[in-house]
């Protein structure tokens, strides 16, 4: 394993790094997750991601018994939380200074942590300023709550607000960004997001390398009764892979497999490897519903360097999907 910056920070997080989303609810209890857990610091990941919305709060409360049990000592592993989507009441969504507040503390109960190593604002809060937000997640920062805090899926132009009113008042910049990034999604990670890496070194811990299992190929020959896109409430991305859209980067998916077989890896570790290869992510994160598929991703560090220039280039000729040059908002 190796270690890259979190952003401009001095922060240190393992290139791979493990969350939960809502699979350890749906998927994984708290024996299975102890196990995964281990397996992931035991190779390792010092770096375990999560969110008040997964599974409603309570793939935190896993998360945070299975470490709790493990006994790691604390200055060892990093956890975080996101803020958004915390329940149905107006004061429960968002982020308003109350509910950034209230998500913090319930995030730290649930994880049974005394502080969150990073925090998110979950998504861009079009009805709370900017600059309260900027303003509530400084104050955690302030009381040792929160150590480092961070956007996901918020645009660079409103990225590059946040820094410029921290750098106004004197305040604590966020750090990082958690946006989807893998061979599918690229837009962002490539094009727009180039001026906050270039002027502000901005992290990222990027989720979904795999898009939703699609680049694992399992998705090949139809929707297997095993998969995520078989469960309930997971109609929608059944519904996605079986769009012309679906169907095409399924074709794309197949011919990515040669490559794979080439190098005599598996097309998740590929996937996983392409996404290491660029610069600015500082972390992947993985996630998993069983251990083996955990192992498996984790052989990835070991075919990482087989992607060298002549094997990017046949991806990208599979693809044929690079985003143009750094895009101006």
């Amino acid at each position: 394993m190796e270690y890259r910056k979190l952003g401009n920070s001095g922060l240190l997080i393992s290139e791979l790094s493990f969350g939960s989303w809502v699979t350890f609810a749906n998927q994984v209890d708290e024996k299975q997750a102890r196990k995964m857990f281990a397996l992931a610091y035991d190779q390792g990941i010092n770096f375990f991601d999560n969110a008040e919305a997964y599974a409603h709060g309570e793939s935190e409360i896993i998360m945070g018994k299975a470490l709790r049990a493990l006994g790691y000592s604390r200055d060892s592993f990093c956890v975080s939380s996101k803020v958004f989507w915390g329940g149905e009441k107006p004061t429960q969504r968002g982020l308003s200074r109350k509910h950034i507040n209230d998500a913090c503390h319930a995030a730290l109960k649930r994880l049974q942590v005394d502080y969150l190593d990073l925090f998110f604002c979950h998504r861009p809060d079009v009805h709370t300023p900017i600059e309260e937000t900027v303003w509530a997640m400084h104050n955690l920062i302030l009381q040792g709550k929160v150590l480092y805090w961070g956007t996901s899926e918020w645009s660079a132009q409103q990225i590059t607000a946040a820094i410029e009113i921290a750098h106004k008042h004197h305040l604590t910049p966020p750090t990082m960004e958690q946006p989807e990034y893998n061979l599918f999604n690229r837009e962002r990670m490539e094009s727009e997001y180039l001026p906050l890496f270039r002027d502000y070194h901005y992290g990222t811990t990027i989720w979904s390398p795999l898009a939703s299992g699609l680049l694992t190929g399992k998705y090949d020959q139809g929707i297997p009764d095993n998969s995520r896109a078989a469960l309930p409430g997971y109609e929608w991305l059944k519904d996605r892979f079986q769009t012309s859209e679906g169907q095409q980067k399924i074709s794309i998916v197949k011919n990515l497999k040669t490559i794979a077989e080439a190098l005599d890896c598996q097309l998740a570790q590929l996937a996983i490897a392409w996404c290491l290869h660029n610069p600015n992510v500082s972390t992947v994160i993985l996630g998993a519903s069983k251990l083996e598929q955990l192992e498996q991703n984790l052989l990835t560090l070991e075919i990482k360097n087989k992607l060298a220039p002549n094997v990017i280039n046949q991806i990208e000729a599979i693809v044929q999907n690079k985003p143009d040059a750094e895009r101006i908002f």
